[in-house]
């Protein structure tokens, strides 16, 4: 199954890492040096949820990330699904 929330789109996200050697100047070495960048993913906080919409008097099954769980508790059910298209 994709890693997408289904109320705002948030997706894996690809992102650099960057590896460093040598000591700090502060601790007594020479400084730090850079010394390979490493791809990684970012994967969005995702949550299999059930929503209660009261308007239809049943639940939706949605996969969400937390941000819109948040959209959802402050704006209500209906018109955040209406509003991303899900109703």
């Amino acid at each position: 199954m994709s890693r997408i929330c289904s109320i705002r789109g948030s997706h894996v996200r690809s992102g650099g890492r960057i590896h460093r050697s040598g000591l700090a100047k502060k601790k007594g070495g020479i400084g730090r040096h850079v010394t390979k960048v490493v791809k990684r993913k970012v994967s969005p906080n995702l949550q299999n949820k059930r929503i209660w919409v009261p308007e239809f008097g049943h639940y939706v099954r949605l996969k969400l990330s937390c941000k819109a769980i948040k959209t959802i508790t402050k704006n209500g059910a209906l018109n955040t699904l209406m509003k991303a298209g899900l109703v």
